[in-house]
């Protein structure tokens, strides 16, 4: 399984909660930008899981413009930046196996996302995400390895 981990686009303090926040035009330039990116060289999601929050589901509809419609889409309320990295993981290695998933999609906060690194890739410290990030985790029954990582500003 390819399990691709992204990090919402930039988006606004101005809201009346953390939850409301919006994408900026940056935020959804570099989301659009990594999601181009991306579709050199991967042609679909079979399964996209996506938090709740607004600046997540703005992510999500930036990315979706470059790919055809996935198997199945979720929204989890586990992926907020505050949620349980080894009940996330654990959630999404479960759905991937429910919908006999190949390759992965889940679009969350930090510091979630580098903790969900920590729990799937044994050995590995969290990393930092940049907002727009990717990382590539590669999963094989038990081994799990983390390919690559990269940013707006790696790919541009």
């Amino acid at each position: 399984m390819q399990l691709f981990l992204m990090r919402h686009g930039e988006a606004s303090y101005l809201a009346h909660s953390d939850r409301e926040r919006v994408l900026t035009e940056t935020g959804r330039y570099h989301t659009s930008l990594m999601s181009n990116w991306l579709a050199r060289t991967v042609m679909e999601f079979d399964l996209v899981l996506v938090s709740p929050y607004l600046r997540a589901q703005q992510s999500w509809q930036e990315v979706s413009k470059h790919f055809p419609e996935p198997r199945k889409w979720l929204v989890l309320d586990e992926l907020v930046p505050s949620g349980d990295p080894c009940t996330a993981a654990d959630l999404t290695l479960a759905y991937a196996e429910q919908y006999k998933a190949d390759k992965v999609l889940v679009i969350a906060h930090m510091p979630l996302l580098g903790y969900m690194v920590s729990e799937l890739v044994a050995g590995t410290e969290p990393p930092l995400f940049a907002t727009s990030g990717l990382t590539l985790i590669d999963k094989h029954a038990e081994q799990a390895s983390l390919v690559w990582q990269h940013n707006p500003h790696t790919v541009s």
